[in-house]
Parts: C-alpha cells; sequence; structure tokens
C-alpha cells in the first residue's frame, strides 16, 4: 500500500480517469472470452451513428449498459458487451453533401464512386470520434469486437438477409404510395415520419358536374387536386346517393372524372365528398387500387410540379398551391375557408414536410415476420421492462404496413439486385452475377438504390457475431441477455430485430428489453440545444468528473417515469465522491500496518456485527436491484450505506478503537474496516468505475490486480443480526436525538454537554450504559445519566422517543437570553413565510394556473414550515418565554 504522504487529500478526476481506462484495456479486461465453464451474458450496444456525438441520452443508456456488464463480468459470467458504429444513410450523406456544398460541388457532379470514397474518407476523419467519446464514459465494451455495419462481413449479412427473403417472397418490388422526403430526396418508411401539429386551412372548393350543379369537397392540399382521377362519397350517405356514377368536371384542367362511393370516404369530414389523387395520398391510392383509377403523379422529386400539372408546372408546391386558390377564386370554385388543426408528417432527418407519392419501390411483406415476434413478446420469452410498453408493441405489430426498405441514397447498402437490359428481367443475387436469370444476356446494370438503414440494424444481434457463418460467437453469446435502448426505436429497431433474430436463427435476439425514460431538464423540458436545454456530456465531465455524471444517471433513472437531471443533483453526488475518498483516505491511513486475515466472531464488538450485519443486507438489496434494473434504487441503497452507516456511523465508532492502545481491538476493528472497505469498491465499481480503481490500487492487500475483475460480494447470511441491528437503531435514536437538541438550540459543536436519558426498559439503560464512549464520541456528551425515574431539569429540551426521554439542560451551555432572542426572530420570518405559502395555496387562480408540481412543491413548503415553526415555539417555552 502507498506510504501515508502518497495517499493524495482530495480525489482527482482528471488524473484517474484517462489512467485507468488504459490500463483496463491494456490488460485485456474488456475482452469477452468463450468459457464453457461460465454462463454468458452478452449486450450488443445501439450502434451510434458515426456522425454522432456523445448526448445525454448515450451517456445514459451506455452507462446503464456498463453497469450491468461490469456487474455480470464481476459475478463470474463470460460477460461481453458487443460495440459497433451505425453508417446511417441519410444522416451520413447529407454531412457529407453540406461539406460539397461548401466547396461549391454536388454529390451528382462528383459521380457516384467518387462521392462514397469522400465519405470513406470522412468516416476515417471523423467516424471514431463517437467511440473514443464512449471510452471517456468509462464503457468497457470489448472494442476488439468493434463492428462498423458496412464492414465486408456485416455487408454480407444483408445480401444474405435480402436475397433469402426475396426467394421466400417476403421482399417485392412494386409500385406503391410511399413517403417522399423533398430534402433528402429519398423514400421513408412510416416510423420514419414524426407527425407535428399544424394550424392549417380547409378550403372547400366547388367541383362542376358535367350535367350541371356542383359538388363541393374539402381538402387541406388544395395544389394535389390537379393530380385528382375521382370524387368519393360514402355509399350511405343519403345526400350524394344520386350523383354516383356522374362525371364531375375537375376545375382548371377540366379534366372528367367519375363521382364513385367508396366505404373509405368519412361522411363527417368536410361536405362527406372528397377529392381522390391515387398518386399522393395513401388513403386514395387504396380507394384507386379498389376503383382501378388512373394514377396521376404532379410531382417531380424535389417538390416541384411536373408536366402533368399543365400550366402550373415547375412551380413549387407552396407557390403552386397559391396560384391555384387565386385561380380558384378568380372562377367563383372556392366556396370557403376554415381555420383547421391536423397532424402534417415531416422527414424525420431533416424536417421537411414529407409528400405521399406513388413510387416504384422495394418492400418486404411483414405480416407473417410479425406474427412469432408477437408471440415472442406474448409469451414471456422476450420481457418489456417496463411492461407497458407491451401494448405499444402489440398495437404497431398487429396492424403493421409492409415496409419500404429502398432509399434513393448513394451511401449505404446497395440493393443486390440487378436489370437486364434486353428482357428488363431483375435478378437478385448474393453475389454480382454474370449474365441475366431469364434470357442469358450480360448486359446488366445494378438497382441505383440503398437500403434503409434500419435494414442492417435488424440483424445487429447475429450480424455482430459473424452470421451467416456458424461462428463460435454465435454460438456461445446468441441470443444475447439484454438490449437496453430507447422506447422510440421499439418500432424502428426493436421489433425489427426480433422478427428478424426469429426468422433467421429460429431464436430471439435478447431475453429482456430495457426502455430507459428520455433525461429531461429539472423543469421537465426535454433536452435541446435550440431550447437552451442542451447538455453536454463531456462538458459535465469537465465540470463534475465521469463517475460523478454515472452515478447521478443511474441514481435519477426509474423506469416508467420521466427522468429529469439537475445541476444539484451532480453537485450532491460530486460530494459523495469525496465523501468516499476521505472515508477511504481515513480507513487507509489507519490500515498501514495491517495484513488481512480471518475474523474471529467473538472478537466482534456490537458496532462491528452491526456493520456487518448491514452490509450483508446491502448487498442482497443491491443485487436485486440490478437484477431487475431498479438503478435508481440500488443507488440510493449504496449512497444510504456508505455515507451513513459506514461513514457517519461505523468509522466514527471504531475511532477510538483506531487510535487507542488496545491492540486486539484495534485489531478486530482493522479487520472489519477492511472488508467493509473492500465490499463497497466492489458494489460501487459498476456505478464509478474511476475512483474505486483509484482507491483499489491503494490497498494494502488486493484478492485482485483490478476491482473491475474482482469477484461481486455475495450475501454472507450467517452476518445478518436483527437483534444487533435493532440495539443499533435504539443507539443512533439517542445520539441522534442529543445532536438535534444541540443543532436546535445553537450549542456550539465542541461545547462538553450534559445529557440524561429517562428509560422503563432495563434493556435500553444496559445498553446505554455499555456504549457510553458513543455518546461522548458522537454527541459531545461528557456528563450523563441514564435511569428509570429522571426527573426533567428546568431549560432542558427533550425529544420522546419509543421507550426512552432524552433532555439536555442548556444551562451552562448557552446564553439563554440572547437564544430566546435568537429563536423568536426566526420563529417570526418563519411565521411570515408560511403565512406567504398559504396565501398562495388558498389562491385559487395559482390552483389552477400553476402546473402541479408547483402546487406540492409550495404544499410540501408549507408543511415543513408549519414543523418548523411548532419546533421552535415549543423549544422557546423550554426557554421560560
Amino acid at each position: 500500500m502507498a506510504d501515508r504522504c502518497e495517499i493524495p487529500k482530495a480525489y482527482e478526476p482528471a488524473q484517474a480517469e484517462g489512467k485507468w481506462y488504459r490500463f483496463w484495456e491494456e490488460r485485456g479486461y474488456f475482452r469477452g472470452k468463450i468459457d464453457p465453464n461460465k454462463k454468458p451474458f452478452a449486450i450488443v450496444i445501439p450502434p451510434p451513428n458515426i456522425t454522432g456525438r456523445l448526448h445525454i441520452g448515450h451517456a445514459l443508456n451506455n452507462t446503464l449498459q456498463d453497469i450491468v456488464i461490469r456487474y455480470k463480468r464481476m459475478d463470474g459470467y463470460a460477460a461481453c458487451w458487443f460495440p459497433g458504429i451505425d453508417h446511417a444513410g441519410i444522416a451520413t450523406q447529407n454531412v457529407v453533401e453540406r461539406e460539397l456544398a461548401k466547396e461549391g460541388k454536388t454529390r451528382h457532379a462528383l459521380g457516384r464512386e467518387a462521392f462514397i470514397k469522400r465519405v470513406w474518407d470522412w468516416k476515417a476523419k471523423y467516424g471514431n470520434e463517437i467511440v473514443e467519446q464512449l471510452k471517456v464514459l468509462g464503457a468497457s465494451c470489448d472494442w476488439d469486437r468493434l463492428r462498423f455495419t458496412l464492414d465486408e462481413g456485416l455487408s454480407k449479412a444483408v445480401r444474405e438477409v435480402f436475397v433469402r427473403l426475396y426467394e421466400e417472397g417476403f421482399i417485392y418490388r412494386g409500385e406503391r404510395i410511399i413517403n417522399w422526403c423533398p430534402r433528402c430526396a429519398t423514400a421513408l418508411s412510416d416510423i420514419e415520419v414524426v407527425h407535428q401539429e399544424h394550424q392549417d386551412k380547409l378550403y372547400y372548393i366547388k367541383y362542376p358536374l358535367a350535367d350541371g350543379g356542383s359538388i363541393t369537397v374539402a381538402t387541406t392540399r388544395p395544389e394535389t387536386m390537379l393530380g385528382d382521377t375521382a370524387v368519393a362519397v360514402h355509399p350511405d350517405d343519403e345526400r350524394y346517393k344520386k350523383l354516383v356514377g356522374k362525371q364531375a368536371i375537375l376545375p382548371l384542367l377540366k379534366r372528367k372524372i367519375p363521382v364513385i362511393a367508396d366505404e373509405a370516404v368519412a361522411p363527417g369530414f368536410g361536405t362527406g365528398a372528397v377529392k381522390v389523387t391515387p398518386a399522393h395520398d395513401q388513403t386514395d391510392f387504396e380507394i384507386g387500387e379498389r376503383h382501378k383509377l388512373e394514377r396521376i403523379n404532379i410531382l417531380n422529386e424535389d417538390a416541384t410540379l411536373n408536366e402533368n400539372a399543365g400550366p402550373y408546372a415547375g412551380l413549387e408546391r407552396y407557390a403552386a398551391r397559391e396560384r391555384v386558390l387565386e385561380d380558384l377564386k378568380r372562377e367563383g370554385l372556392l366556396e370557403r375557408v376554415e381555420d383547421y388543426t391536423h397532424a402534417v408528417g415531416h422527414c424525420q432527418r431533416c424536417d421537411t414536410v414529407i409528400e405521399p407519392l406513388v413510387s416504384t419501390q422495394w418492400f418486404v411483406e411483414m405480416e407473417e415476420l410479425a406474427k412469432p415476434a408477437i408471440e415472442a413478446v406474448r409469451s414471456g420469452r422476450i420481457r418489456l421492462i417496463p411492461s407497458h410498453w407491451e401494448k405499444v408493441y402489440f398495437d404497431w405489430l398487429e396492424n403493421i404496413r409492409d415496409w419500404c426498405i429502398s432509399r434513393q441514397l448513394w451511401w449505404g447498402h446497395r440493393i443486390p439486385a440487378w436489370y437486364c437490359r434486353d428482357c428488363n428481367e431483375v435478378t437478385v443475387s448474393r453475389e454480382t452475377p454474370r449474365e441475366c436469370v431469364a434470357c442469358g444476356s450480360k448486359d446488366l446494370y445494378q438497382d441505383e438504390d440503398v437500403l434503409d438503414t434500419w435494414f442492417s440494424s435488424a440483424l445487429w444481434p447475429f450480424s455482430v457475431m459473424g452470421w451467416p457463418e456458424e461462428t463460435p460467437e454465435l454460438r456461445y453469446f446468441y441470443p444475447t441477455a439484454l438490449l437496453s435502448t430507447a422506447p422510440e426505436i421499439l418500432f424502428f429497431w426493436v421489433a425489427r430485430m426480433v422478427m428478424m433474430g426469429l426468422h433467421f436463427i429460429g431464436e430471439i435476439p435478447f431475453r429482456e428489453v430495457l426502455l430507459h425514460p428520455t433525461v429531461k431538464d429539472e423543469r421537465g423540458r426535454r433536452m435541446s440545444k435550440s431550447l437552451g436545454t442542451g447538455i453536454d456530456p463531456l462538458e459535465l465531465k469537465e465540470q463534475y468528473g465521469m463517475d460523478a455524471l454515472r452515478f447521478t444517471l443511474a441514481a435519477s433513472m426509474s423506469k416508467g417515469q420521466d427522468m429529469r437531471l439537475s445541476p444539484r443533483d451532480l453537485e450532491g453526488y460530486r460530494k459523495f465522491l469525496n465523501k468516499i475518498w476521505n472515508a477511504s483516505r481515513l480507513a487507509l491511513l489507519n490500515l498501514e500496518d495491517f495484513q488481512p486475515a480471518e475474523l474471529v466472531a467473538e472478537e466482534l464488538e456490537l458496532e462491528d456485527r452491526w456493520i456487518l450485519s448491514r452490509l450483508a443486507r446491502q448487498i442482497g438489496e443491491l443485487r436485486r436491484n440490478l437484477e431487475s434494473y431498479d438503478f435508481n434504487f440500488a443507488a440510493e441503497g449504496l449512497y444510504n450505506f456508505v455515507w451513513h452507516d459506514f461513514c457517519d456511523w461505523y468509522l466514527e465508532m471504531i475511532k477510538p478503537r483506531l487510535y487507542g492502545e488496545e491492540r486486539e481491538r484495534k485489531r478486530t476493528a482493522q479487520e472489519v474496516l477492511y472488508r467493509a472497505l473492500v465490499a463497497i469498491l466492489k458494489m460501487l465499481h459498476p456505478f464509478i468505475p474511476y475512483i474505486t480503481e483509484e482507491i483499489w490500487q491503494l490497498l494494502p492487500a488486493k484478492e485482485a490486480d483490478s476491482v473491475m475483475i474482482a469477484p461481486f460480494p455475495q450475501v454472507e447470511r450467517a452476518w445478518i443480526d436483527p437483534e444487533v441491528e435493532r440495539k443499533m437503531a435504539t443507539l443512533q435514536e439517542l445520539i441522534s436525538a442529543i445532536r438535534t437538541i444541540r443543532s436546535e438550540m445553537n450549542v456550539p459543536p465542541q461545547a462538553p454537554a450534559r445529557a440524561l436519558i429517562r428509560a422503563e426498559d432495563q434493556g435500553i439503560r444496559e445498553l446505554v450504559e455499555a456504549n457510553r464512549v458513543f455518546f461522548r464520541e458522537l454527541a459531545g456528551v461528557h456528563e450523563f445519566a441514564v435511569g428509570h425515574d429522571i426527573e426533567r431539569p428546568e431549560h432542558a429540551p427533550r425529544i420522546i422517543l419509543e421507550g426512552a426521554e432524552v433532555f439536555v439542560p442548556l444551562e451552562g451551555l448557552i446564553d439563554l437570553g440572547q437564544e430566546r432572542a435568537r429563536l423568536a426572530r426566526e420563529l417570526a420570518e418563519v411565521q411570515r413565510t408560511l403565512s406567504e405559502s398559504l396565501r398562495k395555496l388558498e389562491d385559487e387562480r395559482f390552483l389552477q394556473r400553476a402546473p402541479q408540481e408547483i402546487v406540492e412543491k409550495e404544499q410540501a413548503k408549507a408543511r415543513e414550515l408549519r414543523e418548523r415553526a411548532e419546533r421552535l415555539t415549543r423549544n422557546l417555552q423550554v426557554l421560560g418565554a
């Protein structure tokens, strides 16, 4: 162990963090080894985008995963945390295109091959930044297994899955209505569209009928009328039954279109008659399929209008809307306009309003694939935590639509399909084909599109282990034990991984899914740079140290509830780390001449048996909370045990023995102190790895070269002693009562006090007599009496406890007159503040308008002030006021 002078007085996170991470990495402690003698425990990381920078959500999720993997590693499992990075098709292509734009270039001018090379160059330069940031966080991933979703092995897995699904009839190419992002110039799947509330207008437009009269329709997108091929009404709508089968004249373009009846029409919307634009609306597309309507696409890929829009060709969509409305007004066909609130789809990546568009794309037929995924959760083979997410999961999968998997991008897994220029046949192949499967022609060209990023991500739990090869990792570590992720990608990613794992491996990809909450600021607002509420975890690391951030995240993480992050919490847990350091330093300085030996039970004193009992209970409680992923309860339990039981009580109680001359009593105190400190470091390590390693390396004797490979503490049930804990609880109550009186009556800390304890119970009297030293050392009591018939002296505040009363005479300890004046001033201020609080709580406007949390906070404040006023009044009465 280091000499006394070599133990720093303060812990320096900046010096410890890099040093110990290198130490662990260089020694290979993160390596997940296949060991037939151990039970496997694997986690696959949700691969961050190569464009990403560590944000607070990453910090939370990866801290939780790291806590679990460190715990399991210490607990004897063959633990492996598989890391990786996602190529992030749209996001990465957008970043590189922005760089090109600064140079006055476009990807089209550069060409596909040169552009893709440019992206790989960008990836080589910036793509591992997020990995380095995860290392700063303390993530103990097996970095030797780092994978990238465009690696050769993962690309092979993607091709294999695509080809098999195609051969099995799940993948098809067809003309369907899709979500089109004009900014990203690509198709989007339904769950890549974010719906936002818009305050728009509802336009009522008259469509003349060919044989006279008119029918009025309502729409929020009047420009799309240029692609209308019908007007539809509900078949049971009596207002329009006589019009079904007639011809309407499309305003502006004068095209004849039929009036049809279809049950998809909602009679209560607008006039009950709707325009049908099969090429630009999902419902209209389905109506068009049923009625064999023509699909007229009026939009170019950049959301300008094409030649099908007639005189409006070339206009941007919103400019076209204004021109259409002007022309409708001029012709007297715009009947009226109403305000209208509705949800509008936006691109998840760039926030552009999407356009429904008929397009030829590649799709996966999902219904059959979804059924086993539903059963896996319903049967309990996969457990979603918290369980309320199961309903959301089932609702989506039971109403699933086919997945559009093609994207009009260049960066990503190119679709392994080739077209024959001679016969137009499609060849889908694992390898680049030499000739057409239909006619044998060698004149082939590959599909220009790439696959949706989530297609490769859906294979992550098995592709990261080397599938389609039958690898040792796949045999040993699959299925993984846990997936920790955000609930917003339950559909994007989690459900699709379940489907693909079951379909291709025949086994679930993970047994448990922890869906962590979104991190919000202390006022409940989402973290956002644009709102000014964003918090950079790397800045927090510089300010508080990474361990303080990790512990705060774990302590704040409550399953199924909003999670709020407060600077006060970070500051509080930094103080906790300082407390750990100072307590460990005190312990280590008193273990310099110590070597561990067997504990002799007969030599243990009350406080030794108590801390060992509390320690055994804490180990069991911590294990239960870690197994159930109740990180907040785990952190809270550790905090209370270390700060209160160990630091505030046990360390203070054994100081007389550590500093005394009785060698055997000192030796026993050292033995228990060492055991407790070692167990504390092990229990804390998964949460705060850096400081625990720093202290571990200072221990006089170590059972392992690093705390991260030391065995996690087991519950020693023999040490659990309820009777000892009951006795110690009694002593703590009595000592705390004396401390409270001293504090409330402003008794100077160093002033030797006199205390009297009246107790009918002989057991309490004997307990107090046997442990007088604690009252002297912990409560500053130098004159002491305990009995069953003790009278309360004058000017002696009392606290009544179960089975005992505590008196502390104040005569000679303080100036009674000054203390009366101080208490009177304090009482007046408390009463004034209480009156203000009560007035606020009686104000109906405050109760109705203020957020519930603010009202509850004010109510709690009033309760606290009332209790304080009562205590001050009692204390004034004791002093004769």
